[in-house]
């Protein structure tokens, strides 16, 4: 009775494989098309900061029906200067942030909203938000991201090796970038909620990227005096054995962030959800890629320059070089062996005793 394998099973018994190591200069040139798009919108649009940030005024008009171009015009009635960002925020909100402005100011376009949209002063939300604050905020987000990656380079040096610990980084890096480059290019709006989520994204993306280097350390623990398989090879397996432990856990954490992202933002209009659950699905997509194909394919590179390990993978060409039509040197020299003996299952002869007598011999 034969058992039915599943496609983990022959991935994990290197059965079945697909060559991602092997492959780098694919995934190279596609990470390098992500970072040049993300540079050219990071140099032509920048990033939409929030008014956490850059400062400012925000007011926000608790009623249905109210459109952006209404709003619009009310705020060109209060001689707001600038470009003020209006949105609409579900069904019966509109939001209205707006630069720096005086407590004068701020009154002015309270009273001009009041009046026409015939709603009172105290149903208006307003937040004042001095640029002070905001420098405060990126400074500590930029202290957490600094001590976050201190952390990590230690523990993975410590955990595993120095050069695992840089492959990780730059997969972080790698991850965070194309994240950002995507929010420029779109002009999503940055916030202290999207800066949470691009942390979650490097808390995941390390994770993923830690249990595969797990199963290489596994897979390569004394490959140095071997000569079946190269670091490469064993490489590439680990990054199948985990494959579809990657690709599920993905999936997983992918559909409840997008049920946040379509149906809580999409639907109810919460902004915060938005800009949270943007960043997650955005980073986990890259960061399960980074993982597959691109740490660890770095990791390779940076091992296969070592001596010991150039001199492994010599002596796995050497012991390749030796097959031969598909026989290997210890076959071909058992048959050498046997050649000059002749048939087999020839009768054995019989000996002969001194009085010329023959006996059979046992």
């Amino acid at each position: 009775m034969t058992t039915k394998v599943s496609f983990g099973d022959r991935l994990y018994r290197g059965e079945k494989s697909f060559n991602f190591v092997q492959n780098r200069k694919r995934w190279y040139s596609l990470s390098a098309i992500l970072i040049l798009a993300s540079l050219f919108a990071l140099g032509a649009k920048g990033l939409e900061l929030g008014i956490e940030f850059k400062g400012g005024s925000e007011f926000v008009v608790n009623k249905a029906g109210v459109t952006v171009p209404e709003a619009r015009a009310a705020m060109d009635k209060a001689g707001v200067p600038g470009d003020p960002i209006v949105q609409t925020v579900g069904n019966n909100k509109v939001r209205i942030q707006t630069g720096a402005l005086t407590n004068a100011q701020s009154s002015k376009v309270l009273d001009v909203l009041s009046t026409t949209f015939s709603v009172s002063k105290s149903t208006i939300d307003t937040r004042l938000i001095g640029p002070s604050w905001g420098r405060e905020i990126t400074r500590k987000a930029t202290t957490a991201l600094i001590a976050f990656l201190l952390i990590i380079i230690l523990f993975l040096s410590v955990t595993f090796e120095p050069k695992m610990a840089i492959a990780a980084i730059i997969a972080l890096f790698h991850d965070v970038f194309i994240t950002v480059g995507i929010y420029a290019l779109v002009g999503f709006e940055v916030t202290p909620a999207t800066v949470i989520g691009f942390l979650t994204i490097l808390g995941y993306s390390l994770y993923d990227t830690v249990v595969v280097f797990d199963k290489v350390r596994e897979n390569t623990r004394g490959i140095a005096g071997g000569s079946r398989y190269t670091y490469s090879d064993a490489a590439n397996l680990a990054v199948n054995q985990t494959l579809v432990r990657s690709i599920n856990t993905s999936i997983v954490a992918l559909l409840p962030v997008a049920a946040i992202l379509f149906v809580g933002a999409g639907v109810l209009g919460a902004g915060t959800l938005k800009d949270l659950s943007l960043a997650l699905f955005i980073g986990l997509a890259v960061g399960t890629y980074s993982s597959i194909c691109v740490a660890t394919p770095f990791l390779a590179a940076m091992r296969e320059r070592e001596p010991a390990m150039q001199a492994l993978a010599k002596r796995v060409a050497n012991r390749s070089s030796k097959s031969v039509g598909g026989v290997s040197e210890g076959a071909l020299a058992v048959e050498s062996d046997d050649a000059p003996r002749g048939p087999r299952n020839q009768p054995k002869r019989l000996k002969t005793s001194k009085g010329g007598k023959s006996k059979k011999k046992r």
